[in-house]
Formats: C-alpha cells, structure tokens, sequence
C-alpha cells in the first residue's frame, strides 16, 4: 500500500476524525459516511486507554479548559473515547464505504484492542517518534504503517524508520509540525524533500494542522504522496482541534486540489496550440495592408490582420509570410494564402 514504487503518483488522503466524533458512536459513523463520499481513501480514529496511558496522578488531575467535558483530566479523557465495543462496527462502516479503517494507538493495550478487530492501517503519533519500544510493537503486527515526525529530530526519526523496516517496507513518514493550529509561515514543506533523500525507501507525506486547503498541493509539488487532514463536521463544535479541521466541503476540495496536481504539469501537445476553438472563432488572418503588386515583396509594412468566419494564414504564422514574393495581385483587406506566394 506505501510502498513508492506501488503508491506512484497517486495520492492517498487519510481523514484525521481523532477525537472530533465526541465520543458519540452516531457522530463517528456519520465521519466515515460523509468523508468517504468526499474522497478519503482513508478514515483515521484514535485509541487509547487512559488508565494504563495516564499515571493515577495525572488522570485525576483537575481539568478547567474552557473545552473540558468533565471535570478531571481522565473524565475529560474517557468521554471523548469510543467504546472498545464499537470499534468493529466502525469497520465494518469502513468495509461499507469503501475506506480503509485507520487508527492511532497511543499505547500496548490499544494496539492490542486494534489488531483483534484488524485494523487496517496502523498510525504512529508524533507523541511517540522515538518510542522505539511501541514502535517495535505496531510494526510487528505486520500492518501498514503511518508515522508523523512532529517535533523530531532526524537521529530520532532515523532511529524509528530503522525499526520500522527492520519488519517491513509498508510504511509512510509524513512531515508534521506539531502546532495547533499551525500558522501557513511555520508549515516548513520544504523539509518533504529532505525526508525523500534521507528515506528513499518510504513514502513520505504530510500532516498538517493548518486551517486550509492550499498546503495539500504544495505538498504534493514537494514530494508527497500521502496526505493526513483533521476533519470535523462543524468548526464551532467544543473541542480543542475542531477549530482548525476541516469540514465536508474544505476537505473535498482539498482531494480534489491535490489530485488535479499531477495533470496540471505535463505541457500540451505542440499540435494542439494554436488550434484552440478561441482561435477558430476569434483568430486573426493575414491580409494586405495596401494592395501588393505581383513580384512585391511582403514585409511589415504590407500586412494586417482581420477576422473571418473562415480562418487563412493566422496572424501568428507572419514570420513565416515576411520575406516571401506575391505570385498575383493581392488587394488591400484580401487574406493572404500560402499559394499567393513564393520563396
């Protein structure tokens, strides 16, 4: 699947609901229905289980965010989860609208929960660049992997890649800067060429936390070819990364941008210019500016160009006309043909 050689040109765009569905099993489905029909190839949730990923203390910890949902930290935490119990249900939702069914452990018993319900494609936060440990884990279930390199630096994204393909080749690094939102002057695109030549044997793309659609192009003009998107189904929702998502429409076009990309390059064929139905319709043809005498040679001076229902020589071909000796008498106002002259 993120094999370069078998990705190709072709993008592949991850939806990043995370933790956006507010823990609503309605809500999740209704992520996979919508941006799925919008272009996702593939829908990204998170898993976690708070008590073994938060030490007692800091689950417990008092929460006074205007975009808590509880009262402490771990509440707080535990109301946006989905339930173990609905995570099959969301795959199959997945099997049903043509995605593949992604999801983000955050720590050993997620991993665990995520490969008894064959989640097909494993993410690795930027949170755990470095975490060769669980990295080691998530790669040796065998599935795709995707890993953010946000806020690492390139030993430690050298040392995750490393163990990464120590188990196989299926994996994607995507840029990312961890800042949310992420204003267009820090994104740093740049730095996706710099993962191509470090990384030739991955795939490499974007994450990104930015509120628009323009840094999936640029992206891809840089290199990338998977892309990961924040999506939300209304920015004014409570919650921490809703204001920075995208939502049905914006993340539609940002598919459809990145995928127009790759045909926007190649120049049109030299056989096509100039033959545009613009130019049948509104074209100038050559003429004669003043009546040319047989024998007379053709020069600035002599020529014009009007508009006719049938096209002659068109004006853009006078370079090849300047030089030539009329054959006949050609009359002021007349279009000029390749037979009326010579040399």
């Amino acid at each position: 699947m993120f094999r370069r050689e078998d990705i190709g040109e072709e993008p592949f765009v991850i939806a990043e609901v995370g933790q956006n569905h507010q823990g609503d099993l309605a809500t999740a489905r209704e992520f996979i229905r919508i941006f799925a029909f919008e272009g996702a190839d593939a829908v990204k949730f998170q898993t976690r289980n708070n008590k073994y990923l938060f030490s007692q203390d800091a689950y417990e910890a008092p929460y006074a965010s205007e975009n808590a949902f509880a009262e402490t930290y771990g509440a707080h935490r535990e109301h946006l989860e989905l339930k173990p119990e609905w995570l099959p249900i969301l795959k199959e939702d997945c099997i049903k609208y043509g995605v593949k069914f992604m999801s983000t452990p955050f720590d050993e018993p997620s991993l665990e929960l995520l490969q008894q319900i064959d989640v097909d494609i494993l993410k690795i936060a930027s949170f755990d660049l470095g975490n060769l440990p669980l990295i080691h884990r998530i790669a040796s279930t065998g599935k795709p992997v995707v890993m953010s390199v946000g806020g690492g630096k390139i030993e430690q994204i050298r040392s995750s890649v490393e163990v990464l393909l120590n188990h196989h080749d299926e994996v994607a690094i995507l840029h990312c800067v961890s800042e949310y939102p992420c204003e267009y002057s820090r994104l740093g695109l740049d730095t996706i060429e710099v993962l191509l030549k470090e990384f030739p044997g991955c795939t490499i793309g974007s994450s990104d936390h930015f509120n628009g659609t323009l840094s999936g192009p640029v992206a891809y003009l840089k290199g990338a070819r998977v892309f990961e998107k924040h999506v939300t189904l209304n920015r004014a929702w409570k919650g921490t990364d809703h204001s920075f998502a995208l939502e049905p429409d914006g993340f539609r076009k940002f598919v459809r941008d990145i995928k127009r990309v790759r045909h926007m390059m190649p120049p049109k064929a030299a056989d096509d210019l100039g033959n545009e139905r613009v130019f049948k319709k509104l074209g100038k043809s050559l003429v004669a500016y003043a009546d040319i005498q047989p024998g007379e040679k053709i020069t600035l001076e002599n020529l014009s160009g009007r508009i006719f229902n049938t096209q002659y020589i068109p004006v853009r071909e006078s370079n090849q006309v300047i030089g030539s000796i009329a054959k006949r008498h050609i009359a002021k106002g007349e279009p000029i043909h390749y037979a009326d002259l010579e040399g």
